[in-house]
């Protein structure tokens, strides 16, 4: 489980890669949480869109879905680098206001279940509803929808 995630904009993989050693950094447009699986959230929002259901995921379903890519190959140093996918990056910037609701009261309860006290304190809703701005502008800009966490 990751202690710092940041989902960030960047023009492309290259420009997201150079974020590696230090983050994203204070001048890009961001959403900040903590103590999450990034690359499992983003795989939880694409079955969401996918196979729309009020129902939390299983382990199992989660396990056979498509995962997010690795912008950088991963070390031992803890930091990943995740492109979230374009079909995913274009749902969460069309979603509206009782998707994001739905998807996390969804993911809240998965996370409750797998987590329960240990879960994030992060806001979920919070959260989908500032990478969902986000979405909208790399939609807009041609731009890629990134998460860096360590």
């Amino acid at each position: 489980m990751a202690h710092d995630i940041v989902f960030f904009l960047a023009a492309d993989d290259k420009t997201a890669a150079a974020t590696y050693r230090g983050g994203p950094g204070r001048g890009r447009e961001s959403v900040s949480c903590r103590f999450l699986e990034p690359d499992t959230a983003i795989a939880e929002w694409d079955m969401y869109f996918e196979e729309r259901s009020a129902e939390a995921p299983t382990d199992e379903q989660l396990m056979r879905w498509a995962w997010p890519e690795w912008v950088t190959q991963p070390m031992n140093d803890g930091v990943e680098i995740f492109a979230v996918p374009a079909r995913v990056t274009r749902a969460l910037a069309a979603a509206g206001p009782a998707e994001l609701e739905e998807l996390a009261d969804r993911w809240t309860a998965r996370l409750r279940a797998a987590d329960g006290d240990e879960m994030t304190d992060d806001d979920l809703l919070v959260v989908l509803r500032g990478v969902a701005r986000l979405a909208v502008a790399a939609v807009s800009t041609g731009g890629g929808l990134y998460s860096w966490s360590y």
